[in-house]
């Protein structure tokens, strides 16, 4: 089995027209997610095999996708848009594979951090 590199991973905003148009979010240094989990519910019984526990699967937890950006102002602003709207936004995760796989999904953004130090570059971390 091939290993690949992740360098080329983009994460792509949909503008919302019809038909959407993804960009990628520029300057990404780090993309982290999602965090795919699966919560069980359990269905044991008095007559359960063995006296073990039974489960089955439930809801999915898509988990949270981070991206880190070298932050520019003028390419990462609108961006803060997102984090005011409520409604969920249209995302692809593209992974650099060949052929590229691409995740589609959802997402309402939950968080834009920047960061300022006096000594390195300005950062952002995005959610």
């Amino acid at each position: 089995m091939p290993g690949y590199s992740g360098f080329g991973t983009q994460l792509k905003r949909g503008d919302g027209a019809e038909p959407e148009v993804f960009t990628a979010i520029a300057n990404a240094t780090s993309i982290s997610g999602p965090g795919l989990t699966r919560e069980t519910v359990d269905v044991s019984a008095h007559d359960s095999p063995d006296k073990h526990r039974e489960f089955v699967g439930s809801l999915v937890d898509p988990g949270e996708v981070t991206v880190d950006v070298n932050y520019d102002p003028a390419e990462h602003d609108a961006l803060v848009a997102d984090l005011l709207e409520e409604d969920p936004g249209s995302y692809q995760l593209v992974f650099p594979t060949t052929p590229p796989v691409t995740w589609a999904f959802s997402a309402v953004m939950t968080g834009f951090e920047p960061s300022a130090p006096f000594d390195d570059k300005l950062t952002a971390s995005i959610t």
